[in-house]
């Protein structure tokens, strides 16, 4: 049964819910869900969250992947939200970086850097998050479609990827049947700044790019879709199907 925040609208947690995606998840959202934000830093000044609070239920939560004290933090925090009365019926796990790391320049420093953000953190946030979820709820975590062919600049990071698709059908199998995991491999949705649009829409079958939108359809579908756990959707134009 789903559980619902105070208001009487299903409750959601976004880990990384401040920027790009996060921000446009966390926006479609709120037309019916309450949240509960996370970023690595203070959200003062983010004036669109308290727009966003007239319409929903908002809570901000600083969770720090760098913090040496990240996962007491989660912990206390979540515990703090369910005595307050706010049931958790989803979450989102957005949080990671894109560093590029071609051959040649790895260190051990900037792999273990690279791989907290990406690998360990979305562990920790997974670990903190199941046993706070409600029945029937569903865990999603955003990948990358370097899981189907790894970014040859990036192989760092695409390795990270690698094993979140790992921890996918993995925590399906942990956490079922009360929790249901699904995750996303994501092509570009929103091109980094300075990014040749036109070629990456150009890789693609569709010819285009994505959109956030083209995200939160899939995060709801995914949350509609009782009987779907340990899946992986792919949403990135056919990118994989085209010729490197």
């Amino acid at each position: 049964m789903e559980r619902i925040s105070r208001s009487g609208r299903p409750c959601w947690v976004l880990v990384g819910g401040r920027r790009r995606l996060g921000r446009a998840l966390a926006e479609d959202l709120a037309r019916d869900h309450d949240l509960v934000l996370t970023s690595s830093e203070s959200w003062a000044g983010e004036t669109w969250v308290e727009e966003l609070s007239t319409v929903a239920g908002i809570r901000t939560l600083v969770w720090n992947a760098e913090s040496p004290e990240v996962s007491s933090r989660m912990m206390a925090d979540l515990e703090a939200l369910e005595l307050d009365g706010w049931g958790i019926s989803g979450a989102v796990i957005l949080a990671g970086t894109f560093p590029g790391m071609p051959l040649g320049t790895w260190t051990a420093e900037g792999l273990e850097a690279a791989w907290r953000v990406n690998l360990g953190f979305p562990f920790l946030c997974a670990q903190a998050l199941a046993p706070r979820l409600a029945e029937g709820a569903c865990l999603q975590l955003l990948l990358d479609t370097a899981i189907h062919h790894p970014w040859l600049q990036r192989l760092p990071y695409s390795a990270a990827k690698a094993g979140l698709a790992a921890l996918v059908p993995g925590l399906a199998q942990l956490l079922a049947p009360r929790v249901r995991v699904v995750g996303h491999a994501l092509g570009t949705l929103l091109p980094a700044e300075g990014s040749d649009a036109a070629f990456l829409a150009e890789r693609t079958l569709l010819k285009r790019l994505g959109d956030p939108a083209d995200l939160a359809r899939a995060v709801r579908y995914a949350a509609d879709s009782p009987f779907m756990t340990g899946e992986i959707l792919t949403l990135d134009g056919g990118r994989r199907w085209v010729d490197r």
